[in-house]
C-alpha cells in the first residue's frame, strides 16, 4: 500500500480505537442488550430494513432504488449454497457461466464478476463463492458509485456475514442426495461473558455431479467474536479460511445456432486436465461507537489474500456438421490478489427547521494488487487445438501448457482513495429524498510483462452523484424516482491491449434513471415496481477501420420493468416472487445487436405452505424466455420452465429435515453460457436430503 493509504488509514484507525478507549475509561458494566449490529432483521421471506443502498440502517421503503433481498430463512428452505441458486429467484439478476471457475452476475444486462461485496466491503475476486457463513444476501440493481464507488454497472450483490452475538447458537446439518452429494454445515456461538460474544461457523462437501468427471471438495472456517467495550461501544473481529478444489466445467458446444443436442452428462474435453482451486484468507475489524442515539461512527479494516489457478481443456468451436468433429482448446491461469481497504462511516442526525436531516459521512482507503499468469495448452506438444468426434468428446491426451505471445503475464496496483457525503432528508412525513456525492481517486499501476514489457499508470478523478426523490402518500406505500452514476475505469487485464499509441483510457460511464413503487401491504408482505433505463458509455472497442486502434463509443441501452413479492401472505403461506421485462441492446457503431443472455421474460414464483407446525411443503416455478447466448448473436438459448419442491418437516424444536427437489419436471435446459461454444446445461431431476440438528 503506498504511504499516504497507509497513514491516513492507520490514522483513521486509531482515531476510532481512541474512542472506544475512551468509552472504556468511563466503564459502565456492559450488557448484552448493547449488541444492536446483529445483522438478522428479517421476518421469514420479508425484510423489512437495510444498510446496502445508503450504508444506514433505511427502511427498503424509503430507499430510491430497487433491492431484492434473498432472506436466511429463504436460503435454508430452498438449501441454497452459492450465488447462482440465489439469482434464480431474484427478479432481473441472472448469472452467467463464468468459464466456470468463478461467480459472474448479470444485473440489467451488465455481466461482471468484481461486483461483488461483503458486509459492504468489496470482495471482487474470481472465486466460486459459499453461503454457510451469510446471513441474507441483498442484490441492489442500477448502479451506485456513491455508495460502492467504481463498478457496479448494472448493481451490485452484497452478502451479509453472520456475526458473533450473545444468542447461543449451536446447529449442525448434514446432507446428502444425487450424484454423491455430500456437505455438512456447524454453527456455534453464544456468550462467553457478558461483555464478549463468539461464534464460529464451517463447512465441508465432498459431491460429483450430473456432469461426468466433475468434482467438487470444498472446506470453509470462520470465527467472529464481538467485545462490547462499555455500553456504547462495540469492537468486532472476523477470518475467513476458505478452499475449494473442483473441475472447471465449460458445458457443451452450438450446432447450427442452438446447444449441441446431447445428454445433459456429457463432458466436451478432459476434466482430468481441468482443475480449479482457489484459497482464500481474508479478515476484517470493525468499532461501532454510539457518541449518542443521533451520532455514530463506524471504522472497518479488511485484508484478504486470494491464491487461485485454474486449468481447462474444453470445447473451443461448434461441431461441424459435414465432419460431425468439436475442436478442444486449452489453457491455465494463475491469479494472486491482495486487498486492504478501510472505511470509516459517521452518521449524525440534525434538523433544519422543520426539515429531518440524516447525514452520511464516509471516507474510503484502499489498495489491489494483483498478478496474473496465462498459459496456452499445446496437444501432443505442438498443435493448439485437436479435433474430436462430438459423439464422444471426453478424452485423455497429453497437453503441455506454455506462454504464448498473446497469453497475459502482468501484474497491476490500483490504489484508492474516496470521500463521499450523503443526506437522507424528511420535508414532511409525505415527502423525502436522498442526495449524495462521491469522490473517487482511483490510480493504476499496470505491467505487462510480455516481451520487452510494457507499464501503463492511469489516474482518473470521479465525481459521481446521485439523487432520489420518495412520495409517500400513505406510511406504508412510497412512489420514487431516482437517478444514480458509476464508473468502471480502465484496469487490469483490460490494459493488456492497450498501449500508449492505441489507447483509450476514459473510464466507462453508466447511468441509470428509475421509478418505482413500493407498498408494505402488512409488516410481513411487500410488493415493489420498478422502471428503469439504464445507459452504458465510453465502451472500448476494436476500430473496424483501424486495424490495431481503439475507439470509444455510446456503448448500450437496457430497459426494463421488474416486479418483486416477498413475505408471508398469510400463517401458513410465504412466497417469494418476480418478473422482469428486459430490452437491452448495442448502440453507436455496434448498433441493432440484441444484448447477450438477456431473456425478455423471467418471471419466478416460490411458495412455502405450512399445513400445521410439524409439516410443510414449498413449490417454486421458473420460467425463462429465450436469449443469446453471445453479442455475435449467432447462438439461441432456447427458453424454459422448470419446477422445484420441497417437503419440511419438523420433530422437535431440536431436530428437523427437509427434502428438496430440483427440476421436478426433469425440464431439459440450458440456463447460462459463456460464449457460443461453452453452453451450460442445466441439471436433470436432483434430490437433496438435510437434516439440522440444535443442542
Amino acid at each position: 500500500m503506498n504511504l499516504r493509504c497507509a497513514v491516513v488509514s492507520a490514522l483513521s484507525l486509531a482515531a476510532s480505537l481512541a474512542v472506544a478507549d475512551d468509552a472504556a475509561e468511563r466503564g459502565p458494566t456492559p450488557l448484552p442488550r448493547v449488541t444492536v449490529t446483529a445483522e438478522h432483521i428479517s421476518d421469514g421471506y420479508a425484510a423489512g430494513r437495510s444498510r446496502t443502498a445508503t450504508k444506514t440502517d433505511t427502511p427498503l421503503l424509503d430507499v430510491p432504488q430497487s433491492v431484492s433481498v434473498v432472506t436466511r430463512d429463504l436460503i435454508q428452505d430452498q438449501s441454497m449454497q452459492s450465488l447462482m441458486d440465489v439469482a434464480r429467484y431474484v427478479p432481473g439478476a441472472g448469472m452467467a457461466q463464468g468459464e466456470g471457475n468463478r461467480d459472474a452476475i448479470i444485473l440489467r444486462g451488465n455481466s461482471s464478476t468484481s461486483d461483488f461485496f461483503l458486509d459492504g466491503v468489496r470482495d471482487d475476486v474470481e472465486y466460486f463463492r459459499d453461503l454457510y457463513n451469510i446471513d441474507r444476501v441483498e442484490i441492489l440493481k442500477g448502479p451506485n458509485a456513491m455508495i460502492f464507488g467504481r463498478g457496479g454497472a448494472g448493481g451490485v450483490v452484497n452478502r451479509v456475514s453472520r456475526q458473533a452475538n450473545w444468542e447461543p447458537i449451536r446447529e449442525v446439518t448434514l446432507q446428502g442426495g444425487s450424484w454423491d452429494n455430500r456437505r455438512a454445515t456447524f454453527d456455534f456461538g453464544g456468550a462467553v461473558s457478558e461483555g464478549f460474544a463468539a461464534r464460529v461457523m464451517g463447512v465441508y462437501e465432498d459431491s460429483e455431479s450430473y456432469r461426468d468427471g466433475v468434482e467438487l471438495e470444498r472446506k470453509g472456517i470462520n470465527p467472529t467474536f464481538a467485545l462490547a467495550i462499555g455500553d456504547s461501544t462495540v469492537l468486532r473481529f472476523s477470518y475467513e479460511y476458505y478452499d475449494y478444489d473442483r473441475v472447471a466445467d465449460r458445458g457443451i458446444p452450438s450446432f447450427e445456432g442452438t446447444p449441441f443436442r446431447t445428454d445433459e452428462a456429457t463432458f466436451f474435453g478432459d476434466p482430468g486436465q481441468s482443475p480449479t482451486s482457489a484459497t482464500v484468507n481474508q479478515g476484517s475489524v470493525t468499532i461501532d461507537h454510539a457518541f449518542s442515539d443521533d451520532l455514530r461512527l463506524r471504522n472497518r479494516t479488511v485484508y484478504a489474500d486470494f491464491d487461485k489457478f485454474y486449468q481447462n481443456v474444453f470445447a473451443g468451436g461448434p461441431v461441424d456438421g459435414a465432419t460431425g468433429l468439436v475442436p478442444l482448446a486449452a489453457y491455465n491461469a494463475e491469479q494472486l490478489r491482495e486487498n486492504v481497504f478501510n472505511q470509516t462511516d459517521l452518521t449524525f442526525s440534525t434538523e433544519t427547521g422543520s426539515i429531518g436531516h440524516e447525514f452520511l459521512v464516509g471516507v474510503e482507503l484502499g489498495e489491489q494488487t494483483t498478478e496474473n499468469q496465462r498459459m496456452t495448452g499445446l496437444f501432443n506438444g505442438t498443435d493448439s487445438a485437436i479435433f474430436v468426434p462430438a459423439s464422444d468428446p471426453m478424452v485423455s491426451v497429453p497437453v503441455a501448457f506454455a506462454p504464448t505471445a498473446t497469453d497475459a503475464t502482468n501484474r497491476g496496483r490500483a490504489t484508492i482513495a474516496a470521500l463521499y457525503v450523503q443526506d437522507q432528508i424528511r420535508f414532511t412525513p409525505n415527502w423525502l429524498a436522498v442526495v449524495g456525492l462521491r469522490y473517487d481517486s482511483f490510480d493504476m499501476d499496470f505491467t505487462d510483462r510480455r516481451g520487452e514489457g510494457v507499464r501503463i499508470e492511469t489516474s482518473d478523478d470521479l465525481v459521481s452523484p446521485r439523487g432520489g426523490l420518495i412520495y409517500k402518500p400513505a406510511e406504508n406505500v412510497s412512489l420514487y424516482a431516482s437517478y444514480s452514476m458509476t464508473y468502471v475505469p480502465r484496469s487490469g487485464a483490460q490494459l493488456a491491449s492497450l498501449t500508449p499509441t492505441n489507447a483509450a483510457f476514459d473510464p466507462e460511464e453508466f447511468e441509470n434513471v428509475e421509478v418505482g413503487a413500493k407498498w408494505d401491504i402488512s409488516p410481513v408482505l411487500a410488493v415493489t415496481a420498478a422502471v428503469f433505463q439504464l445507459d452504458r458509455k465510453n465502451v472500448v472497442i476494436a476500430d473496424p477501420d483501424v486495424p490495431g486502434q481503439s475507439l470509444l463509443v455510446d456503448g448500450q441501452r437496457t430497459e426494463g420493468v421488474e416486479l418483486g413479492i416477498s413475505g408471508q401472505v398469510s400463517d401458513a403461506l410465504s412466497i417469494q416472487g418476480g418478473y422482469a421485462w428486459q430490452d437491452g441492446e448495442l448502440t453507436d457503431r455496434l448498433g441493432g445487436t440484441t444484448l447477450a443472455q438477456l431473456p425478455e421474460h423471467v418471471v419466478s414464483l416460490w411458495n412455502r405452505y405450512d399445513f400445521n407446525p410439524s409439516w410443510g411443503v414449498g413449490l417454486g416455478v421458473i420460467y425463462q424466455s429465450d436469449m443469446y447466448a453471445a453479442a455475435d448473436n449467432a447462438v439461441t438459448l432456447p427458453g424454459f420452465t422448470r419446477v422445484d419442491a420441497g417437503v419440511y418437516y419438523t420433530l422437535n424444536e431440536r431436530l428437523r429435515m427437509q427434502v428438496n427437489i430440483e427440476n421436478l419436471l426433469d425440464e431439459r435446459y440450458y440456463p447460462n453460457a459463456h460464449n457460443n461454444n461453452n453452453i451450460t446445461p442445466g441439471s436433470p431431476l436432483a434430490v437433496r436430503v438435510g437434516v439440522t440438528a440444535n443442542f
